[in-house]
């Protein structure tokens, strides 16, 4: 089923139309369209197999598209890829760069890669380097950096050549509190500078905190794109119910067996958060739950959903 490419204000720098994407019988991403607004934070969340990875794949001109288009500053990503590659920086999950290397060296030898003149990328290593506080580690090793300087690296790398858009897959995982507010903050650094950032992530949080705009897939398919205020009010009416009882908690598969009106059920500390389509179903269930087992509700707490848990509601929950 094709999807009409939604209204949008403002300058379109990603343009994508009934993106499309086939591997035999298996449909990986079945005909997308969004637009990305020119220097914008775009946040693209989805979990496990939902298609995220294909799609930017597909952008950055690392997989064939089976149907549909995709755009990017006005150049099709298939027909003018190195054009296209000479105004992209991507960022992998997974850092890129040569582990004997020390950072200067990394960085001259992506701006050669990336056809910098050889009289520039001297300046712009340095420039990066000390943007991104490496300037002091810039004979030191890659493999002897920690992994928040390793993460900041692979960005600067990326960065050699002025690129107008980045796309940064996960780039604070793994990192301790610390260093990931420092790549944040460049981030936003690069952002008002006029880079639009491309954004995939499994940290929910994070994504909803940084993004301007949010675009969810699943299964495939867009399910949800707008701004993260947006998200909330079209999506925010579920709640959560947090219980806990005695003398002892049940084990997660079995109270999901017996509670309805549950999207997602985990087990935090001592209580339990519940993920609620249905609220008062919910309460409803554990009173009878604790009743016919001769168990006490020792807490029971009604709030609204954060923004992992209205993730969860808008992918659907326990799947």
């Amino acid at each position: 089923m094709k999807t009409a490419l939604p209204p949008t204000s403002g300058d379109c720098v990603i343009t994508v139309r009934d993106l499309t994407k086939k591997y035999g019988d298996l449909l990986a991403v079945d005909h997308v369209s969004f637009c990305i607004r020119r220097n914008e934070i775009f946040g693209f969340l989805g979990p496990n197999g939902a298609g995220k990875t294909t799609t930017v794949r597909m952008l950055v001109g690392l997989t064939n598209i089976t149907s549909g288009e995709a755009k990017i500053d006005g150049l099709d990503v298939i027909r003018d890829y190195k054009r296209v590659r000479s105004i992209i920086g991507v960022v992998p999950d997974i850092s890129n760069l040569y582990s004997e290397l020390t950072s200067l060296q990394n960085l001259l030898f992506s701006a050669a890669m990336y056809g910098v003149p050889k009289k520039e990328r001297l300046s712009r290593a340095e420039s990066l380097l000390k943007f991104f506080g490496l300037w002091e580690k810039r004979n030191q090793k890659f493999k002897n950096l920690s992994k928040g300087q390793k993460r900041r690296l692979t960005i600067a790398a990326a960065l050699t050549h002025n690129p107008r858009i980045l796309f940064l897959d996960e780039p604070t995982s793994g990192l301790d509190v610390m260093s990931r507010r420092i790549v944040w903050r460049r981030i936003k650094e690069l952002n008002r500078s006029g880079v639009t950032i491309f954004l995939t992530t499994h940290n929910v949080y994070e994504a909803f905190h940084i993004s301007d705009r949010i675009g969810i897939i699943n299964k495939g398919r867009i399910v949800a794109l707008g701004t993260p205020g947006e998200l909330e009010r079209k999506f925010g009416a579920r709640e959560v119910v947090e219980a806990a009882f005695q003398p002892h908690n049940p084990g997660i598969e079995e109270l999901s067996r017996h509670i309805q009106g549950a999207l997602d059920i985990k087990l935090q500390g001592d209580r339990f958060k519940i993920v609620a389509s249905n609220p008062m179903q919910v309460i409803e269930s554990l009173v009878q739950y604790a009743r016919q087992r001769g168990l006490e509700l020792s807490s029971l707490n009604l709030r609204g959903a954060d923004a992992e848990e209205l993730f969860l509601q808008i992918i659907g929950g326990l799947q």
